[in-house]
């Protein structure tokens, strides 16, 4: 061992047999910093950078504020305002959201690999929450169509 030749061995304290009470409290202490400081999007997976829209010929045609926006990744997860939302809490939070706001619109922002079942059960549960004005998909302009123009 390299602590022989200095005799380092002989000066270390022994290890505790047990843990007292401070290790329970600098645990607890921990976790309440973690819980009450955390924010929920530091574990949280985030939008990759290869994040793309779909492009779609005569997209800006039917352009229109939106009121409400989520944002749906290729693995199926949802970003909403409060972060990761699953369908079922998606829903709540549009009938939560459908009584605060007069004509809610909702802006799906989509990956362009998101499957199409996914998106028209958020479109379904949209509907079904009463977001009846408008249910937008956010799409590029194609870049042929705007040098056709």
């Amino acid at each position: 061992m390299i602590t022989r030749p200095l005799d380092l061995a002989s000066r270390l304290r022994p290890p505790p047999r047990n843990f007292d009470a401070w290790f329970y409290v600098n645990a607890g202490l921990l976790v309440f910093f973690f819980y009450a400081f955390g924010s929920r999007f530091i574990l949280a997976p985030g939008l990759g950078v290869d994040f793309k829209l779909p492009r779609i010929a005569g997209s800006g045609a039917s352009a229109a504020p939106a009121t409400h926006h989520i944002t749906v990744l290729e693995s199926g997860q949802i970003y909403g305002d409060q972060g990761l939302l699953d369908l079922a809490q998606l829903r709540a939070w549009l009938q939560s959201e459908k009584q605060k706001t007069p004509n809610p619109s909702l802006l799906v922002v989509a990956d362009g690999e998101v499957k199409i079942d996914q998106i028209t059960a958020i479109f379904s549960a949209a509907y079904a929450a009463g977001f009846r004005v408008n249910v937008l998909a956010a799409v590029e302009p194609d870049g042929s169509a705007a040098a056709a123009r």
